[in-house]
């Protein structure tokens, strides 16, 4: 069986390909660490801007206290096509309240499972990115993506 070869890309083209499958990819996988073992689970994106994501929270889910202990996470995107965006990020608890009602508004699944934005279960993180990867299927080759903060 001969390997695939990946498509030809222009290294321009890389940042607008990373944003399309950070736009399309609905579950991307979330790391933590918890002590000495990372964790990994599909998160539900409130927003996203470039490559800064807002991920919701309940205070009372286990990685509220892995994020306390260790802000530093990454967002793994896969596509149907098995290329990947991965952002490493800083986790930031999210403050700002017009931030939050913006987030809230567009969100009528937090509405239904919390009922008021004031509920003290609601956290809401900023991944603020630091680094951002792109690797096109059977490429086995990285890329970075150049993030503007």
């Amino acid at each position: 069986m001969a390997k695939p070869r990946p498509q030809s890309i222009l290294p321009e083209e890389i940042p607008e390909i990373a944003r399309e499958i950070v736009r399309k990819v609905k579950f991307p996988m979330l790391a933590t660490i918890d002590q000495d073992q990372p964790r990994v689970r599909p998160v539900s994106p409130l927003l996203t801007r470039d490559f800064e994501v807002f991920i919701g929270n309940l205070r009372s889910y286990h990685k509220t206290q892995e994020i306390a202990r260790n802000n530093q996470v990454e967002l793994c995107y896969l596509d149907a096509d098995h290329n990947q965006v991965r952002i490493t990020a800083i986790a930031e608890i999210v403050k700002d309240r017009e931030l939050l009602e913006k987030i809230w508004s567009k969100n009528p699944l937090l509405k239904h499972y919390l009922g008021n934005i004031d509920n003290p279960e609601l956290i809401v993180y900023r991944c603020k990115p630091i680094r951002v990867k792109f690797m096109q299927e059977w490429a086995l080759e990285y890329h970075e993506v150049p993030i503007s903060n």
